[in-house]
């Protein structure tokens, strides 16, 4: 199967293994860099829907973290220090350089508000793609992060017997070799150890993040009805962009967001960035 995969992007390496970058768009555009949530077997087409809307006005990068896309399946350390690290290498090791424009989806929340904390003059703005937030996971407690890594367990023994029918997997905006390539990223991919480690630290990263300050750059939340998530989802949102002076657009639709509203995601990113906020704005926050 592996010699089927072929990436669209450039591979470069990060800690003696391949992480995978996929570039598109506007060469001299702002930066838009899609950070993607926990078990997304295929980032870089996964948000196609959305970026094939941006990419005309703006500079698009798809960063892909170990065990995710075309990326090894790496088990790496997953302390979210380490993640922001390793992004940072892969980008600096193309070449590429801030600020950016950060995009997360769901878990990658908590890396975005990270990288903005530790390196704020590396972030222009971030906008959240139904983000996760620190206060969602710590109301989890250990037993509720326990209870999700053995749900994960079974969900990869199922995956292993080939019993594991349902999953997000996106088609809108892709061609027929996409989706061929996507179902074998699946195959590889799916529930595989990557997305585990990332559970077991993701209450100390929650908790970190949570106590490192707040976020001091321009911030939009696009926020889901919250049925596919966690109870208090679109509360604690709330609470976040009051604390963090965020813009919240509140979507009647699913997690992955970008499936359901692309065209008035795609619309309302380019209004924030070209008429919200100075071109020139990045963050300024200090962690503390």
């Amino acid at each position: 199967m592996a010699g089927q995969l072929r990436h669209n992007g450039d591979l470069v390496t990060v800690e003696g293994h391949r992480m995978h970058i996929f570039r598109t768009g506007k060469e001299d555009g702002q930066k838009l860099l899609f950070l993607s949530g926990s078990g997304t077997v295929a980032p870089s087409l996964d948000f196609k829907i959305l970026y094939q809307k941006l990419e005309a006005e703006f500079r698009i990068l798809v960063i892909e973290k170990f065990g995710y896309g075309y990326s090894d399946l790496y088990d790496s350390r997953t302390d979210i220090d380490s993640q922001v690290s390793y992004y940072r290498q892969a980008l600096e090791s193309m070449g590429e350089q801030g600020p950016y424009v950060l995009l997360p989806h769901s878990l990658s929340g908590l890396e975005a508000i990270r990288w903005s904390q530790k390196f704020p003059e590396e972030i222009k703005a971030i906008a959240g793609l139904d983000m996760a937030v620190p206060a969602q996971y710590i109301s989890w407690g250990q037993e509720g992060v326990d209870k999700k890594i053995d749900q994960m367990h079974k969900l990869q023994k199922l995956h292993r017997k080939g019993l594991l029918f349902w999953y997000p997997l996106n088609k809108r905006g892709l061609d027929k070799e996409e989706i061929v390539q996507q179902k074998l990223l699946w195959k590889r991919n799916g529930m595989n150890d990557c997305y585990i480690s990332e559970a077991r630290t993701l209450l100390d990263n929650a908790k970190l993040v949570d106590g490192a300050g707040t976020v001091d750059c321009p911030v939009l939340m696009f926020v889901s009805d919250g049925k596919q998530v966690s109870a208090n989802w679109i509360q604690f949102q709330n609470d976040f962009a009051e604390h963090n002076n965020a813009k919240i657009i509140q979507l009647n639709c699913g997690h992955y967001v970008h499936y359901y509203e692309s065209d008035r995601i795609s619309k309302e990113i380019t209004r924030f960035l070209t008429e919200d906020f100075p071109a020139d704005s990045i963050c300024n926050s200090v962690e503390g």
